[in-house]
């Protein structure tokens, strides 16, 4: 898989690689999602593109966080100064939903299963983002 992966960089024909997670066990996803050229990670996964995240620069960004902000910004919800609660915090959507809320100036708060409280945290927020992935958390 991963030599698929270097071809496809190689390849100026390709601009954008997107990788289907999950993955089968034996195969690592780091190794892979590391493997992409960032220039062409669609999906905002490589180190590359989720540190420029987090220091606001101009990157590509997971579709699911971005298509949060989008729904939020074409809803006029007010970000900016809002208490926004984000409901997981995993790699792909919860901690770079974090992120660009925060570059919106919102103060967020991260939730997750030891989470104390989690009911009275929610009941504070002007904004939750649901981003577990598992029913019945």
């Amino acid at each position: 898989m991963l030599a698929e992966v270097r071809k496809l960089n190689e390849d100026d024909s390709i601009d954008g690689i997107l990788v289907q997670l999950p993955l089968p066990k034996q195969v690592s996803k780091h190794a892979i999602l590391e493997g992409v050229d960032p220039r062409k990670d669609v999906d905002g996964f490589h180190s590359a593109n989720l540190g420029s995240l987090v220091l606001g620069h101009e990157t590509l960004v997971a579709c699911t966080p971005l298509g949060v902000m989008e729904l939020l910004h074409r809803s006029n919800v007010k970000i900016e100064g809002a208490n926004a609660v984000v409901l997981g915090r995993s790699d792909d959507v919860g901690k770079p939903q974090a992120l660009l809320l925060m570059h919106a100036n919102a103060t967020v708060t991260i939730c997750h299963s030891k989470t104390r409280n989690l009911p009275e945290v929610v009941r504070q927020a002007d904004v939750v983002v649901a981003a577990i992935g598992k029913t019945g958390w």
